[in-house]
């Protein structure tokens, strides 16, 4: 369980001090916000360490990116938040790798002694909800140095990003929370999650939570701010008690009537954590950096990673376009409603980045629990595949990872991920035979049968 978190970990620093330290060491990561907050901790770690590095977010790692690094003459290469499901690729690279992933693996022990493994699954440990990337690249940079615990607000921001936080945070994650809290790197409170220069700002660039009638609707703000008699140029911190507890009851009532559940519900008003290292709130840091990598600037997310506080000032400037983005699809979505077939729902995103965030988040928010969500976007020659459910679903049968590997593989495409969220990319002509694929294995697992 954690123990052997704790040996791999200790294997892999071993492996990273092994290596002179004028080697050349590649970190490849995913460029969501547990994926940047995994590189910004290894990346932070191998620094001190007195090790150069050449860090790169990828979408995902399926062919060209992979390719790529293939060509490489580097010494060493550290995946984190990725690598599991592509590790026959890995294993022919010829160089030292390690890998640490939360997703699904493809075998659980390397054929190349070269290749390390760190895979929470593998250890007794829930990737889907019990540690993630960044967690797990925490405990690889606290084997390599002690000093490195002052990294652990980075670790909580991944989990919280990957919306670990759903139901409590627990598993190995509140192992980390608990000893961040325990050592002054956190300080906890509870409050809603409403953030912006004024409240109609707030309010309007919400996305998750997705109030219908507020979120990117001036007109909606307008009369819940004249119903409770406050400027639209109002300050969040300014509002007092009674104020914030009628605003509160409003935003809560509004999900409640949505039929938005209740584990969604629960994560709107709750414990939140503020680290002094950071200058920000975790949540509110993941969201960052997800603005930052999927809204097309992957290295400033991981500059604001690395302690840059230009870097954090221009992310909120940002942040905003990437949220209208987002907003724009949310409500066609929410006029529109999207395609459906027996077992699922789905759309046409032209955003192959923003799609799987639209998905989430109308998965929560806009539709009914009954059928998992998929986003299509076409780039090139591809189709990209992102797909969401909820803990409804999950616990009836879903596995949208296994879902993603089986109707892509034949196709030779690709696919993986979480039972509750999940990617693929197939070539474009292979859409109606993908989703008729998709459509019939969700069906099956949802009878509690086998696909």
């Amino acid at each position: 369980m954690a123990d052997d978190i704790l040996e791999l970990s200790k294997k892999a620093a071993n492996m990273i001090l092994s290596m002179p330290k004028s080697a050349r060491i590649r970190v490849i990561s995913h460029y969501d916000a547990d994926g940047i907050t995994s590189a910004g901790i290894i990346c932070t770690a191998l620094h001190r360490a007195g090790y150069d590095f050449h860090a790169t977010l990828m979408r995902n790692p399926f062919t060209q990116g992979l390719e790529r690094v293939k060509q490489e003459e580097n010494e060493m290469i550290i995946f984190s938040d990725m690598g599991s499901g592509q590790i026959e690729t890995m294993e022919k690279f010829g160089c030292k790798i390690i890998i640490i992933d939360h997703h699904q693996y493809l075998k659980s022990k390397p054929d190349n002694k070269d290749v390390l493994q760190i895979n929470a699954n593998l250890c007794g440990i829930d990737g889907n909800y019990e540690a993630c990337g960044a967690t797990l690249s925490f405990s690889v940079a606290k084997a390599l140095d002690l000093g490195n615990a002052d990294l652990a607000p980075l670790a909580i921001a991944g989990a919280i990003g990957d919306k670990q936080y759903i139901g409590g945070i627990k598993g190995y994650n509140k192992t980390i929370l608990d000893e961040a809290l325990k050592n002054g790197y956190l300080k906890q409170s509870t409050g809603i999650k409403l953030n912006g220069e004024s409240l109609t700002d707030g309010l309007y660039y919400s996305i998750d939570p997705y109030y219908t009638g507020l979120s990117g609707d001036n007109e909606g703000i307008s009369k819940l701010l004249e119903k409770l008699h406050l400027e639209k140029n109002t300050k969040i911190e300014d509002l007092d008690d009674n104020k914030k507890k009628q605003l509160q009851s409003i935003l809560l009532f509004k999900l409640i009537k949505n039929g938005c559940e209740k584990n969604i519900i629960d994560t709107v008003i709750r414990e939140r954590y503020w680290s002094e290292f950071l200058q920000c709130e975790l949540e509110r840091f993941a969201d960052l950096l997800d603005a930052c990598g999927k809204g097309g600037n992957r290295g400033l997310g991981l500059a604001i990673c690395l302690n840059d506080k230009k870097a954090l000032d221009e992310a909120i400037k940002l942040e905003k376009e990437y949220k209208q983005k987002i907003l724009d699809e949310l409500l066609q979505l929410e006029k529109d409603g999207a395609k459906e077939k027996k077992s699922i729902r789905f759309f046409h995103s032209p955003d192959s980045s923003l799609g799987g965030v639209v998905g989430g988040i109308a998965m929560n928010y806009i539709f009914d629990k009954e059928k998992p969500l998929i986003s299509l976007s076409r780039k090139n020659d591809e189709l990209h595949v992102s797909s969401r459910g909820n803990q409804y679903l999950v616990n009836e049968g879903l596995d949208l990872g296994l879902a993603m590997k089986e109707a892509a593989t034949p196709l030779k495409g690709h696919g993986g991920g979480h039972k509750i969220a999940a990617g693929a990319t197939i070539s474009l002509e292979q859409e109606e035979e993908f989703l008729v694929a998709v459509d019939k294995i969700i069906a099956q697992q949802m009878k509690g049968g086998k696909s």
